[in-house]
């Protein structure tokens, strides 16, 4: 697909009613009138848009609304989520998108952090390592370790434990 060709899809849930681009662009189709939509910048830097169907309002953000038009997403927030590539939250073209886990999405771009391991930083309270896993939403602590590798470790295990269920 050429990228700098527009192509409109029906949003799934509300055929008919709105569509969304490649290019990241949302048009409603209510009334018979093509209207494109002027989305504002959520607190959280993304463009949002609110697609109203049979008196319901719910709240998109537009890259998820492109994922799932065009690469059959459908969000559930734990499996896979929809990722920038080039890291700039109002890029919502198709070719910067792509579906990635959510440990791949948190861990590929870390800047500032404290340790070169995913799971662990160093706990200024206690001067030690600490080790943590985040698993279906929820973060379990894993202990303090007096070194980095211990703590890369521990996360490794329950990542192995987890992943062999």
């Amino acid at each position: 697909m050429n990228e700098y060709v527009e192509i409109f899809k029906d949003i799934p849930g509300y055929e008919g009613v709105y569509q969304v681009s490649n290019l990241g662009r949302v048009k409603s189709l209510k009334y018979n009138k093509e209207k494109l939509l002027k989305p504002p910048v959520n607190n959280k830097g993304y463009y949002t848009v609110l697609l109203c169907c049979e008196g319901k309002v719910k709240n998109f953000k537009i890259h998820q609304l492109v994922a799932m038009a065009f690469l059959n997403h459908t969000p559930d927030g734990y499996k896979l989520v929809v990722d920038h590539k080039d890291n700039d939250k109002l890029n919502n073209r198709l070719s910067n998108l792509q579906l990635v886990t959510v440990r791949h999405n948190v861990s590929k771009d870390r800047k500032g952090g404290t340790s070169k391991y995913i799971g662990v930083h160093w706990n200024e309270n206690s001067n030690k390592w600490k080790s943590e896993i985040r698993i279906n939403g929820k973060q379990k602590y894993l202990g303090l370790f007096k070194c980095e590798l211990s703590a890369h470790h521990a996360y490794q295990k329950a990542l192995n434990e987890y992943n062999k269920r």
